[in-house]
């Protein structure tokens, strides 16, 4: 059974940093990323890598996030940066296949002004 299990959302203050985990089991995926959903608003792409360690980023967040993977423990991360109170959402791990895409739960980011 596939599982994506995000962990290290929290409440930071704006210029504070966070880092998000996403451990996947039951399946190696080759391109897995992140997510966002705001309250009242649609979620929203923040970054994907690839296996091979491609990255992909929102304009939003480049130059402050990064995301990356441990392939062998099957986590990607998301390294935030110069948080900024328009970073507050719901942060979603995400792995697309052909037949859909897997989510994670979701965890809280707060960044207050």
């Amino acid at each position: 059974q596939v599982q994506l299990v995000e962990s290290g959302g929290g409440l930071v203050q704006a210029g504070g940093s966070l880092r998000l985990s996403c451990a996947a089991s039951g399946s190696i995926f080759r391109n897995m990323g992140w997510y966002r959903q705001a309250s009242g608003k649609q979620r929203e792409f923040v970054a994907d890598i690839s296996r091979g360690g491609s990255t992909n980023y929102a304009d939003s967040v480049k130059g402050r996030f990064t995301i990356s993977r441990d392939n062998a423990k099957n986590i990607v991360y998301l390294q935030m940066n110069s948080l900024k109170p328009e970073d507050t959402a719901v942060y979603y791990c995400n792995a697309p296949t052909i037949g859909g895409s897997f989510w994670g739960q979701g965890t809280q980011v707060t960044v207050s002004s």
